[in-house]
C-alpha cells in the first residue's frame, strides 16, 4: 500500500473537514496537498495547480517565501511559544509596533488573537464592555450588522453574521442585532438601481442609528467588500458615510478586515481606499503571509484607557488565549510585513490590479455570467440561469461547484460560494499566471453551462 492510499484512508477515517458534507467527502477522492511553490500547490502524485484563492484567501506572497521561512526556522531556534499572560515576548512587541504603524490612524493598541472570528469575537467584546465602564445606566448593548454578513463561526461572530446556511441551526443561541442592508446592487435589497438610488441604503441605516443609537453600542461591517456573501463590492462613498453617520450618533464603528486587510484590495487596508478610521479594527488571514494562525484586534488610546483601573474595580478585560501573541506567528508576521515594504508589494499591485480588470471583460460575453465583482485582486463571478432576469440555477445543480471542479481538472484551484465563483490568487502573481487563472475558469464555465 503506497503512502498515497494509506493516507486517503486515514483521512476517510479520521479527518472532519470543515464546511464538507462528509458523506459526499467520502465517497470521492480527495486531492491531498503535499507541497507548496511560489503560486502553486503540488500534490502527492507532483501535479501542480494554481493557487486561485490563496489557500482560501490567507497566502500573500505566496508559498515558501524565503524571507518568512527563514524567520519561523530562526524563531524556533530561540522559543516556539511563551504566554502574554503576566509576560511578555520580543515577536510581539515588535509586531505591534509594526501594526500600529500600517494600521488607519488612532489605532495603536494590539490585543492578539490566533483567527478572525476570535478577533471578531473580542472586538465585539471590548466595544461592550467599553460603554459598560463608561457610562451611567447604559443601555449600549446591541449592535449593527449589515445584510448578508459574516463574521465568523464563534457565537458572537454568527449573531452579527446573517447567512442563513451558516447560523440558522443556532439562531436560538444567539444574540439579537439591528440589520441594515449592505448594497449589493445587482440584488439590491431595497430594489432600487445604483447609482440612481444615491444610496438609499443609507438613508435606512441613518434612521436606524437616529432612532436606536443609545441601545447601540458598535456597528460591524466588512469593508469594501462582503467576502463569503458573495464577494460583493459596496460603491463608492458608502464605507465613508458609515464612518460618518457612526461618529454622529456615538457608535463604535468595527471593520472586519480579517479578508480584505494586507493588500487584498490594493491597498494595505480598505479603509485606506476610502481614508476611514474605525474606532476598532479586526486582522487575520493574511497578516503572517499565510504561514501561522495569528489575529490582531487593534483599538484606540481612548477605548484602552477605559479599562484601566485598579484591580477591585475589576475593568481589566478578561478575555485571553493560550497561544495569544505566539511567537512564531508573530516572527512570521514581522517578516511579512518586511516583504511587503522591502519588494514595494502595494505600490507594484497597480499594474496587475488593471490588467487583471480588463482580462475579467472576457466573460461579461458569457451568457451564464450574470455580473463581475472585482476589486483589487479580488473577483466575484456570479453565475445565473437567465442574465435577462437574474434568475439563479436551482441549488441542487451546484453550478459553481461544477464549474471549480472543472477547473481544478484544468490545474486550477478556485473554489465557490454557491454560484458565485471566487478568484483571489496571492499578490504575486504573474502577468502571465493572472492569464492563465481567467482563461481556465471562462473555458470551466463553458464546458459546464454549455455557454
Amino acid at each position: 500500500m503506497n503512502d498515497r492510499k494509506r493516507l486517503v484512508e486515514l483521512d476517510k477515517l479520521h479527518v472532519w473537514h470543515p464546511f464538507t458534507q462528509m458523506r459526499e467527502w467520502l465517497s470521492k477522492e480527495p486531492l491531498i496537498i503535499e507541497k507548496g511553490r511560489g503560486n502553486y500547490l503540488i500534490d502527492m502524485d507532483g501535479r501542480r495547480y494554481l493557487d486561485g484563492v490563496s489557500s482560501l484567501w490567507v497566502t500573500v506572497h505566496g508559498h515558501r517565501k524565503k524571507e518568512i521561512d527563514r524567520a519561523i526556522k530562526d524563531q524556533i531556534d530561540r522559543i516556539a511559544h511563551s504566554t502574554l499572560l503576566g509576560l511578555a515576548n520580543v515577536p510581539s512587541i515588535q509586531l505591534a509596533e509594526k501594526l500600529a504603524e500600517i494600521a488607519p490612524k488612532g489605532l495603536n493598541k494590539v490585543f492578539y488573537s490566533d483567527n478572525g472570528s476570535t478577533a471578531v469575537e473580542i472586538a465585539l467584546k471590548i466595544s461592550f464592555q467599553y460603554w459598560e465602564q463608561t457610562r451611567k445606566d447604559n443601555e449600549k448593548r446591541k449592535f449593527v450588522a449589515f445584510t448578508g454578513a459574516y463574521h465568523g463561526d464563534t457565537f458572537g461572530a454568527m449573531s452579527v453574521g446573517e447567512i442563513d446556511i451558516f447560523v440558522r441551526k443556532y439562531r436560538p443561541l444567539l444574540f439579537e442585532v439591528f440589520r441594515s442592508p449592505y448594497p449589493y446592487c445587482y440584488r439590491c435589497p431595497l430594489k432600487k438601481t445604483h447609482p440612481k438610488c444615491k444610496l438609499a441604503c443609507l438613508e435606512t441605516f441613518e434612521m436606524l442609528l437616529r432612532e436606536h443609537n443609545e441601545e447601540i453600542a458598535g456597528c460591524i461591517i466588512e469593508p469594501l467588500l462582503q467576502g463569503a456573501a458573495g464577494m460583493i463590492t459596496s460603491p463608492p462613498g458608502f464605507l465613508k458615510n458609515v464612518r460618518r453617520l457612526t461618529g454622529k450618533y456615538g457608535v463604535h464603528l468595527i471593520a472586519d478586515e480579517v479578508a480584505t486587510g494586507f493588500g487584498r484590495t490594493g491597498k494595505m487596508f480598505a479603509c485606506d481606499i476610502e481614508g476611514v478610521n474605525p474606532d476598532i479594527i479586526c486582522l487575520g488571514k493574511g497578516i503572517t503571509g499565510g504561514y501561522m494562525p495569528l489575529a490582531a484586534t487593534l483599538t484606540t488610546d481612548k477605548i484602552y484607557n477605559a479599562f484601566l483601573g485598579d484591580h477591585g474595580e475589576h475593568r481589566t478585560f478578561f478575555h485571553g488565549h493560550t497561544f495569544t501573541g505566539n511567537p512564531l506567528g508573530c516572527a512570521a508576521a514581522i517578516a511579512n510585513l518586511d516583504v511587503f515594504k522591502k519588494e514595494r508589494v502595494i505600490e507594484k499591485l497597480e499594474g496587475k490590479i488593471k490588467l487583471f480588470k480588463n482580462l475579467l471583460k472576457s466573460l461579461e460575453t458569457l451568457s451564464r455570467v450574470g455580473e463581475i465583482r472585482h476589486i483589487g485582486l479580488v473577483a466575484g463571478i456570479e453565475l445565473v440561469k437567465d442574465r435577462g432576469t437574474k434568475e439563479t440555477h436551482p441549488a441542487a445543480e451546484r453550478v459553481g461547484d461544477a464549474v471549480c471542479m472543472e477547473a481544478r481538472r484544468r490545474g486550477l484551484i478556485v473554489r465557490p460560494l454557491g454560484d458565485t465563483i471566487v478568484i483571489m490568487p496571492p499578490l504575486t502573481i504573474k502577468d502571465a499566471e493572472l492569464k492563465r487563472i481567467v482563461n481556465i475558469v471562462r473555458e470551466s464555465i463553458v464546458k459546464v453551462t454549455g455557454t
